[in-house]
């Protein structure tokens, strides 16, 4: 792979690399892949999901914290593809979450696209720059940082 060829990963993939499972598992697949420095995580927002049976169910709204997870785990992706099975079985967590702001609620039949691009990384650390959009549409932005650890 060259830095100049995208590549994407698909559920089975991601389900290797991640340690999320239905229902907190927040992407559908990744596109665009650009080594660890950007992607773009789908995910296909549908009414079936169980934050909308209380979030809120007259009028369902997918709560902006998941949003914000859906560009962590796109990054986490990126991450983890950089490195080798034996340090893929560390564990992931959430090291810092800035910057975010909500424009635009996401509803069911949106298709969310997690555009994310590395800030920094150091050591075991990594952030990264996200915006979520619904076709042309920001909807929402963060900066998150996770650290990768010693099981």
């Amino acid at each position: 792979m060259t830095a100049a060829t995208a590549e994407s990963a698909d559920i089975q993939e991601i389900l290797r690399l991640l340690p999320h499972r239905y229902p907190f598992l927040m992407i559908d697949r990744v596109v665009d892949i650009q080594g660890d420095k950007h992607g773009v995580g789908i995910k296909n927002v549908t009414f079936n999901e169980p934050q909308f049976v209380g979030h809120f169910p007259e009028s369902p709204v997918m709560p902006g914290v998941l949003v914000i997870e859906g560009m962590a785990q796109t990054a986490g992706v990126l991450c983890l593809r950089q490195m080798s099975p034996r340090e893929r079985r560390r564990a992931v967590y959430f090291l810092t979450i800035d910057k975010a702001k909500f424009r635009k609620p996401a509803v069911p039949g949106d298709t969310l696209e997690y555009h994310v691009n590395k800030i920094a990384h150091r050591r075991n650390m990594w952030w990264y720059r996200g915006e979520a959009k619904v076709g042309d549409t920001l909807i929402a932005e963060a900066e998150v940082g996770a650290i990768i650890t010693e099981d």
